[in-house]
């Protein structure tokens, strides 16, 4: 009963590419005051041609390793929406580029809430005895998903990979992953979502209509119902965990907004300074924002071993959910 999977190692990696709100400005009816008031974000990191989700994804899992002081996994776990092929998975590329042999590697397809599920998932491997050595990884290329001449996107989305790699250990050490939950509606599949591409449109016949390439989203649905979803499923991985709202040290959510981050803290009742936001540099990075944020929140001091850390995220599907972690003793470069 004291067993848990150990997060060993943290990593994090965008590309070297930024794209300020100024720059789009002179793309789009837009300016850095308007971006900055309903989103928070005043850059975010860009792709360069040639780049692909597996090469950041490749970079953030060597990073998680040799934080962690291990040059070996043997699973991978990528979460993504924007894989470098529709067939096959990129998560065996990734375990490729990284080196790590012939490894069982998937994708998990959870869009923003995408980490949490291949948490749960690496941390079940852990427990069950089928690895020692889980990389989960969150990347995302998702400039490549947005249509040029979307302005509501365009501001939002920015490029990046974070990882973690999990180990056995035991619930009462710093590092143990404690309690994920997880749900999902698929009722809402259209406030998020990229329609062509797949069996739906290709069985439907027709011409594919061109919008259908690239992402869309219903802003003020999504808003509300990412709000209410983090919110319950945090109270209710708290309340599996044994922990009161006043013991988080830090709240992790899915960089999707900051009004999205300080309405949840205002929900849950957890000062707004408690809560670690990168998302005024990255943007929102869908799968790899969690992470990503983790990585940040260590390089900036922001999370201190034994802290009581809950995460949460809400993503297309929907999907959502929530976890409890204590944060690692790991070293800082």
């Amino acid at each position: 009963m004291n067993r848990a999977a150990v997060i060993a190692g943290v990593g994090g990696h965008v590309p070297a590419r930024v794209v300020t709100n100024d720059e789009l400005a002179t793309r789009f009816d837009t300016s850095d005051a308007w971006i900055r008031s309903r989103t928070g974000i005043a850059q975010r990191h860009v792709i360069d041609a040639g780049v692909t989700t597996s090469d950041l994804a490749a970079e953030a899992g060597r990073r998680a390793l040799k934080n962690a002081g291990e040059d070996a996994a043997d699973l991978v776990i990528v979460a993504t929406t924007s894989p470098d092929r529709p067939c096959p998975a990129t998560a065996p590329t990734v375990a490729a580029k990284i080196g790590l042999g012939e490894v069982p590697a998937y994708d998990v397809a959870a869009v923003c809430s995408g980490f949490l599920y291949g948490l749960q998932a690496g941390a079940g491997a852990v427990l069950a005895g089928y690895a020692r050595r889980v990389l989960v990884i969150g990347a995302e290329a998702f400039s490549t998903l947005l249509s040029p001449t979307d302005r509501t996107t365009a501001v939002i989305f920015g490029d990046g990979a974070g990882a973690v790699l999990l180990r056995p250990g035991r619930a009462d050490e710093p590092g143990a992953v404690h309690d994920i939950h997880l749900a999902s509606d698929g009722t809402m599949a259209d406030l998020i979502t990229v329609r062509g591409g797949g069996s739906e449109e290709r069985a439907g016949g027709g011409t594919p209509r061109e919008e259908h390439r690239y992402f869309q989203m219903e802003g003020k649905s999504v808003f509300h119902a990412a709000v209410r979803r983090m919110t319950q499923s945090s109270r209710t991985t708290l309340a599996r965990t044994g922990w009161e709202i006043e013991q988080v040290d830090r709240l992790v959510g899915h960089q999707a907004n900051t009004r999205i981050l300080h309405a949840v803290a205002e929900q849950l009742g957890l000062p707004p300074e408690r809560a670690v936001i990168n998302i005024d540099r990255v943007g929102n990075t869908s799968a790899a924002s969690i992470p990503l944020a983790l990585a940040d929140g260590m390089e900036r001091g922001e999370l201190r071993t034994g802290n009581r850390v809950l995460l949460t995220a809400f993503g297309g599907g929907a999907t959502w959910g929530s976890a409890t972690v204590t944060w690692p003793d790991l070293p800082v470069s």
